[in-house]
């Protein structure tokens, strides 16, 4: 079996393939990442090579202890989506942190490549969500959905007005985002400050607004951050066609927030009272 019979590079590159038939990822656009468990370093670590041309350690410019050691399955730098299934090697890889969470080093693919120009944001989000969260969450993926990016460019860069309208429109997602979306309005693409701001809201939003931008989504598997991501994407899309065809007023009939909190409570989920204030 070849390294991309393992388990999660099939889910990994089947994701990648997802996201593109969407239309979420044209040219180069988005990026994702996986942080290896136990059994999936044991599947993979007959294809791994640490030494030699290639392999050098890189600094990521801070010292993130928490990811310390841990292997991470991520994109290329100026990869497009839809290529990931054609050459694997090519256009995604495996990483390596070092002992102080300090430096990552190429130990499988990215052929001639770096990670995602926006890894530093992975990798903050993914410490975030060992430090900060449960801990599960091990896919953090990025997509430029058509709708959430539409929706961006007339809501404010506001919480309680983006929840109020993607969960108004659609009652999913008060059930898979009970805490709500997170919203961060725009930032440089790739820049530090994206990166430590998403990591911020990250511990407490499994999804987060990249206003003009897109949204960066977490999970503990790809099904279900691909499912989330889907979601509030077809709500952003409701949401926009209900607006347009109410003459750009807010649609008149969104779930009302007695039944949010009927929701929640039907499923036994703590819901963020203070979105709806």
């Amino acid at each position: 079996m070849g390294i991309e019979q393992a388990n999660c590079m099939r889910r990994f590159i089947r994701m990648c393939d997802d996201g593109w038939v969407e239309g979420w990822h044209e040219s180069n656009g988005g990026n994702l990442s996986y942080r290896l468990d136990e059994e999936d370093i044991r599947v993979v670590m007959p294809y791994l090579k640490v030494s030699g041309e290639g392999h050098d350690w890189v600094g990521i410019g801070r010292k993130e202890p928490d990811i310390a050691n841990a292997l991470f399955l991520v994109t290329a730098a100026g990869s497009p989506m839809r290529k990931v299934s054609i050459d694997p090697t090519l256009n995604c890889g495996i990483v390596e942190i070092d002992e102080s969470g300090s430096a990552w080093r190429r130990v499988w693919g990215l052929r001639n490549a770096r990670p995602t120009s926006e890894f530093l944001g992975h990798l903050l989000a993914h410490a975030a969500l060992i430090r900060d969260a449960d801990g599960d969450s091990r896919v953090v993926y990025h997509a430029h959905c058509q709708n959430v990016i539409a929706l961006s460019l007339i809501l404010n860069a506001s919480e309680a007005e983006w929840n109020r309208a993607l969960w108004g429109a659609m009652t999913e997602v008060v059930m898979l985002t009970p805490q709500g979306v997170g919203v961060l309005p725009w930032m440089l693409p790739g820049g530090r400050e994206l990166a430590e701001q998403t990591a911020l809201k990250i511990a407490e939003h499994a999804a987060v607004v990249w206003s003009q931008h897109g949204l960066i989504v977490t999970g503990p598997d790809f099904d279900e951050t691909f499912g989330l991501t889907h979601t509030i994407e077809k709500a952003a899309s409701i949401y926009l066609k209900a607006r347009a065809a109410n003459g750009g007023r807010v649609p008149d009939h969104l779930v009302p927030p007695a039944q949010l909190r009927e929701v929640c409570d039907a499923i036994g989920a703590s819901f963020n009272e203070d979105l709806l204030q």
